[in-house]
């Protein structure tokens, strides 16, 4: 049965049994603090299980795309090593809320399970809850005797916490699991060993394809349960396992789900991908290909739902397994050329009829992993040039694990090349010192980010919030509840929910309204942030009223969000203006808007000129002048919205009602606050223009009274260049003249410096001392920089087996260079940079270059003296 088949059927099922079919969420979550990905199926529906809103339908089934290589489901570091994980999966699941329950999920499971996919049911073994007297929960009798009258009872595991009781996290609804087993060895095998003592013991043959969740609980702040109003059914099922059980194979890998990407890694790398590997060099090139295939598929999709590649946060974790990929590729399949992106192709074709965002973005993903490529290559090849330098000065055959970790934290240098390199040339890697810095590092990260969360304190059950800031700043409110929150970063800070608020919380992009609570005795408590968490607003303060069940004004801060408005509204019409000036391929990768200013991310091939961020910005000053009011649309169906033109921006999750927002001929879907007319934003000025990613250009840009104060900051410019110039009729005039006149001094100047240098040859050769048949001279001279180079030159081309270091001071910045004649190079392995770097510390500072000549800049001249005195260690 092929994959596309496998899913369809799935679906069919469970629509048959009365669920809405829904689409995948985007891998990528924007608005849950909690979660940088969907992790699992449930993650989109949390705000239902939570009461923080209701769903289209009480039955819902889906296939979400996940991705878990970070925070408590972790599994990048087994991808590729087995042939079961993956970091990018799909998780087939159906959901109850509130309506059926253990019955019949169970029941549809098997009926799924033995009946439409016909897995024959002595291949099947389930779990159910032993219970647990920690959380007084009881063994779950219920399922167990649901499950004795479709399975024999030899069949039925008892589980414990760990297995079958899942949990959202720390905090939140939980409950106990039962999770369907599938045994794919042989017969033979089968008869030597029983399947069920194999159940969740990493068998790669015997694995889970099916938990059924049964939501019942909520786990509080200290840990104890309390029943949920309803019980619920969350269930998922790894669509990749299915297949291969459905397939008759032994690995996911071998299914049509990853063949397609490991035959087209096959055709560009020449490598050859073996079902069952007979030696070691033919395992590592199928893990590298597992690897290859696994990652493509997390990195593409993360791109095309909108998450690039960067140094924090999500995006540090796509860069991440993006590199994990690369260099598998480089250590195994001899790629020493960007490959990865090539694999876009047959993923878009693969995939992208159930997941057309693949097809629609194939092009920003190829250029964005391209580019990746083609930087973490550089990375491996400088690291390959410091590691050889580290190995050059050491003594003894183990490396020092700080000194690895510095090559893999400040580098990017991955520890498993280190450590294979080093096995090649006879040497060992201090793991444990390594290991050390790391968990110090690991430490340091997760105290500056540790969060502590309370339990809600219920004061009204209120399960609607209404959200009426798009018509007022300020609402009579009542707290419904509230909870303490206390983080390194921020402090004891208070988290509170009104039922109703005129405050904004931070999504799509803007940033939260500011504001302050008002009680009717006049005291005051400000509100310094406002966030969107699972459907509902939180407003964060730093202390709590005092009568808190009291009734409230709640007012935002009306100057902020009147400038933040101005920001939002300029990006539609900025939007308009790119693709109106530079193509209608452009689309909206992203944003940024602050009271402050807008940030505008949107897909482009090439660098906006000059002359068309000109016409951009005249474009939006345009829109702006003809004063366009907003006309906006509440609740209307999405479809009815895009038939009416609305731009729908990707890698946003959009409900069955939308809200549309049209100045003129700009019609986007946004939930964001917005001015009333154009002529309100005053002016617009773009500030900067710049690449984020290949294909991913920037706008920086100011609007309101901003770009007020950014022309009057030009306008006294102005006035000072003017009086430097002594009051010039033309000031660009007399730059011009005088960068003219600049030019030709510094010509001059240069000529000077190196007859200088020239001079200076013939008195520094006198100087030259013959150590260990090494021409030697470390001396600090009077010259710039570039006029000490010339200097080094003269001498090299003049004398053999030179070794040089010169100091400069040239405007009381110490500067080294050192020159090395290429037979040293060769028969003593000195390098010029390993000896820049050495010496660069005493003067604070460092640097590189090539083995023959290089430099290092600092900060400390007082160091000079004794970077020369230790200058000559080299070569005694």
């Amino acid at each position: 049965m092929k994959s596309q088949d496998v899913r369809k059927q799935f679906l069919d099922f469970f629509e048959s049994k009365g669920h809405t079919i829904v689409p995948s969420a985007p891998i990528v979550l924007k608005d849950d603090p909690t979660l940088m990905f969907n992790n699992s199926g449930m993650a989109q529906f949390k705000e239902f299980f939570l009461g923080n809103g209701t769903p289209k339908s009480p039955r819902i089934a889906d296939t979400q795309k996940c991705l878990r290589v970070s925070g408590k489901h972790n599994d990048l570091e087994e991808v590729g090593i087995d042939t079961y994980h993956h970091t990018m999966f799909e998780m087939l699941g159906n959901w109850s809320f509130g309506d059926y329950f253990k019955k019949e999920a169970i029941n549809w499971a098997w009926e799924l399970l033995t009946e439409v996919y016909k897995i024959p049911k002595e291949n099947l073994y389930v779990s159910v809850f032993e219970g647990s007297k920690e959380d007084n929960v009881p063994f779950d009798q219920e399922a167990w005797d649901i499950w004795k009258t479709l399975i024999d009872e030899d069949r039925i595991i008892l589980g414990n916490k760990k297995d079958n009781f899942w949990e959202m996290g720390d905090q939140g609804p939980c409950g106990p699991c039962s999770e369907i087993h599938v045994d794919l060895r042989t017969p033979e095998e089968k008869a030597e060993v029983s399947g069920k003592s194999l159940v969740n013991n990493d068998h790669p043959q015997v694995v889970e394809i099916w938990n059924n969740v049964f939501m019942e609980f909520n786990r509080k702040a200290d840990g104890s349960l309390e029943k949920l109003p309803a019980q619920h059914v969350d269930t998922g099922m790894g669509f990749e396992r299915l297949c291969m059980a459905l397939q008759g194979k032994t690995s996911n890998y071998d299914t049509d789900v990853f063949m397609p990407l490991i035959r087209e890694i096959e055709t560009i790398t020449g490598a050859k991908y073996t079902v069952k590997a007979s030696n070691e060099a033919e395992d590592k090139v199928n893990i590298a290909i597992r690897v290859v295939a696994d990652h493509v598929r997390a990195v593409a999709f993360a791109i095309a739902d909108g998450q690039l590649p960067s140094n924090t946060g999500a995006g540090y974790v796509i860069r991440r397994i993006l590199r994990r990929a690369i260099r598998y590729g480089f250590t195994f399949l001899n790629t020493k050329e960007p490959f990865i992106y090539k694999l876009v192709e047959t993923l878009s074709e693969q995939m992208g009829d159930s997941f057309p965002e693949i097809r629609t973005q194939k092009a920003l993903c190829s250029n964005v992993i391209r580019e990746e490529e083609n930087s973490f290559l550089r990375t491996l090849d400088q690291g390959l040039i410091l590691l050889d330098a580290v190995i050059l000065n050491n003594t003894g055959d183990t490396i020092d694990g700080k000194k690895a970790f510095e090559l893999y934290d400040t580098y990017g240098f991955p520890i498993d090349l280190t450590a294979l390199i080093l096995s090649e040339k006879g040497l060992k890697l201090d793991e444990a010192g390594f290991q050390e810095q790391l968990q110090l590092q690991k430490e340091r990260s997760r105290a500056a980010s540790k969060v502590t969360a309370g339990d809600w304190n219920v004061i009204v059950e209120d399960d609607i919030q209404e959200f009426v800031g798009y018509d007022r700043l300020s609402q009579q409110v009542k707290i419904t509840k509230y909870r303490r929150v206390d983080s390194v970063k921020d402090g004891e800070i208070y988290q509170l929910v009104f039922n109703a608020t005129p405050f904004y919380g931070e999504s799509g992009g803007q940033t939260g309204d500011k504001g302050y609570l008002e009680s009717q005795n006049g005291d005051i408590i400000y509100i310094i942030d406002t966030k969107k968490e699972n459907n509902q607003t939180i407003h964060l303060t730093q202390s709590l009223p005092e009568n808190i069940t009291a009734t409230f004004n709640a007012v935002v801060d009306a100057n902020q969000r009147a400038k933040t408005s101005s920001n939002h509204s300029a990006t539609h019409l900025l939007h308009q203006g790119l693709r109106k000036i530079l193509g209608t391929h452009i689309e909206q990768k992203g944003s940024m808007v602050r009271n402050a200013s807008l940030r505008f991310d949107f897909s482009h091939f090439s660098k906006v000129s000059d002359e068309e961020l000109v016409e951009v910005e005249n474009f939006v000053n345009a829109r702006i002048r003809e004063s366009l009011p907003l006309i906006e649309k509440r609740a209307i169906p999405k479809e009815q919205a895009l038939e009416d033109g609305a731009i729908a921006l990707f890698g946003e999750k959009y409900g069955d009602l939308v809200r549309t927002i049209k100045f003129g001929d700009s019609v986007e879907l946004c939930g964001g606050t917005h001015v009333a007319n154009t002529s309100d934003i005053w002016h617009f000025k773009i500030v900067s223009e710049g690449a984020v990613a290949a294909g991913i250009r920037r706008i920086e840009a100011i609007t309101s009274e901003a770009a007020k104060e950014y022309f009057e900051s030009q306008a006294v410019s102005l006035t000072e260049i003017k009086e430097a110039l002594k009051n010039a009729q033309d000031p660009v005039k007399s730059i011009l003249a005088l960068q003219d006149e600049n030019a030709q001094l510094k010509k001059q100047l240069e000529a000077l410096l190196k007859d200088k240098a020239k001079n200076m040859k013939a008195d520094l050769a006198k100087e030259l001392q013959e150590i260990n048949g090494v021409q030697f001279l470390a001396k600090q001279v009077d010259l710039n920089p570039e006029g000490a180079k010339d200097l080094a030159y003269e001498l090299g081309n003049s004398y053999n087996n030179l070794f040089v270091v010169f100091a400069t001071a040239h405007e009381g910045k110490p500067m080294l260079t050192c020159y090395i004649s290429k037979e040293i190079v060769a028969e003593k392995s000195l390098n010029a940079g390993q000896v820049v770097r050495e010496l660069g510390k005493y003067i604070q500072g460092g640097g590189g270059g090539q083995p023959f000549f290089a430099t290092a800049g600092g900060k400390n001249v007082d160091g000079i003296a004794e970077a020369l005195a230790k200058a000559v260690d080299f070569v005694k």
